[in-house]
């Protein structure tokens, strides 16, 4: 054990426990023995990061605290089995499905596979929207590179795949007269980490962009570069556009194990077969770290980390035009950049998200006391804003390693495995540039075993469902007219017509679930939350697919909506005579 190792032990068993031991493995450190707290196992660990190690494996257990197991889904068959690809992306998040649509370019054989029953069902449909301009992270680190150069790539990116952007721009309000000596520090920063757009605005200038600021302010430091998105419809269209181009996705796919000889992995086993890739991307967000471990090549822990949103009714979305925040200017090594107030691209006010350590992957409770908070740090900074305007509440985990940046890199153990993990914020507005970065890995991975050639046919152009609600009185008689279900309003609270819910369901990637069509076309994300429109959607479903209503589920697996009919059909009788009767 090294002197550096012995001194580190030394301090953590003095200030946690004195059963934590620690060692060297490969370039990383490794935390094990038994710990009282969840907080002790997370301190521990981040005691261990920025030390000079590549990255912490925390290993620690917590007396008493019993963890689930990851979520399986429910179906097991063979429809994998056998199969030859090569490349096999684990994770259909926004960076996984990002990465098929940049590999699609190349004639590949791609398969990516995801647990759940839908692509974006973890934190990819669970944060703010928000393209962050890219002046929050350290100087140098990765997420401080792909952050700028991916909000660079959104536009281009967005108009190719047909996703809404709106460069809104972000404010980060003052309230004292010390911004001026701001300036040169700021500037300076920016031109150094290639951020483009960084004004000092003062409270007049300030108003003339957010006039309902509800707080006093002596100005802002205004990002003109920040947009919005929706992060769901992003990774749907990426998604779409990589089958479109021929890659295949496969659902409620869970990676079990794998099976390597020398340093490649040669076969991978699902709960649907045994697949075997030339190239193996892992994507998996936050248990990226257990796709790594069974390849034998863990050298990071994933600490997951938790934040609530808050969305308000779109009757408040005027308020304001962009994102205001008024946390602390840069905190590149704090937990969260401080959440905020964000309008987003369907109109609706955003609050938040907050952030905290808690040992659960899969736990998207929300706790009134966090709500709370937001609202009584958040709500006071626009004009307007009540607690009477909230409409829903959800919560994602963050896929975050100890050493706090992304790992986009080849395995230096194992020949053919890439990872994109530990990909938290700003993880949304930087997934163009990093599924630009794994595609250059990626084949140059492959070259190593094979040829690789431009695909084609390969288009980027992807049209996305109409939106009937956008659209003017002229251009909604035309599609009525070619499409008659588009006339049939089902939801009321957002106006989405039966056809775009029909489109929904026939798209490339096949939306089945209530959720899966509210992330594509949003009936339901209203005011009413589906109180009106839900039964509807649901009898489309079974419309369109076959499936009895019985069988219709909210996310997939148990999330069944009904249990029986209760107004089943009368059955045939015969009268005394002999006479048919209902």
């Amino acid at each position: 054990m090294s002197k550096k190792i012995q001194a580190l032990e030394s301090r953590i068993r003095k200030k946690i426990s004195p059963e934590v031991s620690l060692r060297e493995w490969r370039s990383s450190i490794v935390l094990e023995g038994t710990v009282s707290s969840w907080d002790e196992l997370y301190t521990a660990g981040k005691m261990c990061a920025n030390q000079g190690y590549k990255g912490v494996v925390n290993k620690l257990k917590v007396k008493d605290l019993d963890i689930p197991r990851i979520k399986r889904p429910q179906l097991s068959d063979h429809a994998l089995q056998g199969k030859r690809v090569d490349v096999l992306i684990i994770g259909g998040g926004i960076i996984g499905c990002a990465i098929a649509r940049e590999l699609s370019k190349w004639q590949l054989s791609i398969l990516l596979v995801d647990k759940e029953d839908d692509v974006a069902m973890h934190a990819s449909s669970r944060n703010d929207g928000m393209i962050h301009p890219g002046i929050e992270p350290k100087i140098g680190s990765k997420k401080a590179i792909f952050n700028v150069r991916g909000n660079e790539l959104y536009t281009r990116v967005a108009q190719e795949l047909d996703v809404k952007v709106i460069r809104c721009g972000s404010s980060v309000l003052f309230d004292y007269k010390l911004l001026k000596l701001l300036k040169p520090f700021l500037l300076k920063r920016a031109e150094k980490m290639g951020v483009k757009g960084v004004t000092l605005l003062s409270r007049e200038e300030v108003l003339k962009i957010e006039p309902n600021i509800g707080i006093p302010i002596a100005g802002a430091v205004h990002f003109a570069t920040t947009g919005i998105v929706s992060p769901y419809k992003m990774t749907v269209a990426y998604a779409e556009n990589a089958v479109q181009n021929g890659a295949e996705v496969s659902l409620n796919t869970i990676v079990l194990s794998m099976t390597k000889e020398h340093n490649r992995i040669v076969s991978v086993e699902t709960n649907r077969g045994t697949v075997y890739p030339r190239l193996v991307i892992n994507a998996a967000g936050v248990f990226a770290d257990i796709v790594a471990d069974m390849a034998g090549d863990q050298f990071f822990s994933i600490h997951p980390r938790k934040g609530e949103i808050i969305f308000l009714d779109k009757k408040k979305g005027e308020l304001i035009n962009g994102v205001i925040g008024k946390p602390s200017l840069f905190q590149a090594q704090t937990n969260t950049k401080g959440g905020g107030v964000v309008k987003t691209v369907d109109g609706n006010i955003l609050i938040g998200p907050d952030a905290y350590e808690q040992p659960f992957r899969e736990d998207f409770s929300t706790h009134m006391d966090h709500i709370e908070v937001l609202m009584e740090k958040h709500m006071p900074l626009v004009k307007g804003l009540s607690p009477a305007d909230v409409i829903n509440y959800c919560a994602g985990i963050r896929a975050s390693t100890y050493e706090e940046d992304f790992i986009i890199e080849r395995s230096e153990y194992v020949a053919n495995l890439i990872h994109a993990a530990g990909i938290q914020s700003p993880g949304l507005a930087s997934a163009p540039a990093i599924a630009e970065e794994i595609e250059k890995l990626a084949c140059q991975a492959l070259r190593e075993v094979m040829e690789v050639k431009p695909n084609p046919t390969w288009n980027p152009i992807r049209k996305g469902i109409p939106e009937l609600s956008r659209m003017d009185f002229a251009a909604r008689s035309k599609i009525i007219k070619e499409n008659p279900h588009y006339g049939e309003i089902v939801c009321r609270c957002e106006g989405i017509s039966k056809g775009e819910i029909i489109d929904a369901i026939h798209a490339p990637i096949p939306a089945t679930t209530i959720d899966a069509i509210k992330r594509r076309v949003r009936p339901g994300m209203g005011r009413c939350q589906g109180g009106f429109c839900l039964p509807s959607v649901m009898k489309i479903i079974s419309e369109e697919t076959g499936l009895p209503m019985t069988a219709i589920t909210k996310k997939g697996n148990n999330s069944y909506l009904v249990v029986e009919e209760t107004k089943q059909t009368p059955t045939q009788t015969l009268g005394p005579g002999g006479e048919s009767h209902e």
